[in-house]
């Protein structure tokens, strides 16, 4: 069951089911106070809670997701929103063996504080975005003016109710500035939270079940010019955490009212030679869940 946010002409913000391809609305954020899924994570079972209203909602008008997927955003044309409302966005850093030696290569003074969070029984968790800071598809996200090595970050993110289950997952970008970090890892919180710092979407695939962890497909692709200038993939199964051992640290002693998304890290991290550059576009696929996209920005207001 996949849920989908996106803006409707002359409705507004809208969230919807998706259904073989079509998108059934279910609420306004104008009718639900910009509190549909902040309400809908207070349920134990939000995707139990979605089938049994779906025979209602499947009757009224659909609209089909590739034409929300490929519209660029625009308040004249159908298209795709976050898919988030009043949740934060957390970040866990050094999960998997190819972060911890990227982040090792580029600050030789933090470099023993990165191998010893690898294998530490508490793992890295940050505040990564406020609502306002997320990007949604086809919208920007922005790589620092005061950086000059940026990279995109593509990761399976959970969406965390707040009783700390895993509802759902989406896919992240955790865009960051690896020289900022790398100069002093005291400086993390600049190199990674900023103005449109996050991507999230396109979808939230909803399963009631949640195992401790998920083995799911990750690529990322970088644009430059209508050439394919970085491409790789990885498999949360490479992670050295579970999903379920992430959330657990993230809920001590924390609460999130409105529910959470957590990025889990990434396994795929350009070499030490690329940085994005403005007008890139960044892709990132995760298996079962969809594809986002995001141009790249610098500068401007």
């Amino acid at each position: 069951m996949k849920l989908v946010h996106y803006h409707l002409p002359g409705s507004g913000a809208m969230w919807g089911l998706m259904e073989f391809e079509q998108v059934h609305p279910l609420a306004s954020d104008r009718g639900s106070g910009g509190a549909f899924l902040a309400s809908l994570l207070q349920f134990p079972d939000p995707a139990q809670v979605l089938r049994e209203a779906y025979p209602v909602v499947s009757r009224g008008p659909a609209i089909d997701f590739q034409t929300l997927l490929t519209a660029e955003p625009d308040s004249r044309v159908p298209h795709l929103l976050a898919p988030l409302d009043l949740q934060e966005v957390w970040a866990a850093g050094v999960t998997y063996l190819r972060s911890k030696v990227a982040r090792m290569e580029e600050s030789e003074g933090g470099a023993r504080f990165y191998d010893a969070v690898y294998d530490a029984d508490r793992p890295e968790l940050f505040l990564k975005a406020t609502p306002s800071r997320v990007s949604g598809p086809n919208s920007p996200v922005r790589i620092r003016k005061d950086a000059t090595w940026n990279v995109p970050e593509p990761e399976v993110a959970l969406l965390v109710s707040p009783s700390l289950r895993i509802v759902g997952y989406s896919v992240g970008n955790d865009v960051s500035s690896r020289d900022i970090e790398g100069e002093n890892p005291l400086y993390l919180p600049q190199a990674k939270v900023y103005r449109q710092s996050c991507g999230l979407g396109p979808v939230i695939l909803l399963e009631a079940e949640q195992p401790d962890h998920v083995s799911l497909g990750i690529r990322l692709e970088i644009e430059r010019g209508g050439s394919t200038v970085f491409s790789g993939e990885t498999s949360s199964q490479q992670m050295k955490r579970q999903f379920r051992d992430l959330v657990n640290w993230l809920g001590k002693d924390n609460v999130l009212d409105q529910g959470a998304f957590l990025l889990t890290g990434t396994g795929l991290v350009p070499g030490d030679e690329f940085t994005l550059e403005a007008g890139d576009i960044v892709s990132i696929t995760i298996d079962g869940i969809g594809t986002l996209r995001n141009p790249v920005v610098q500068g401007g207001a």
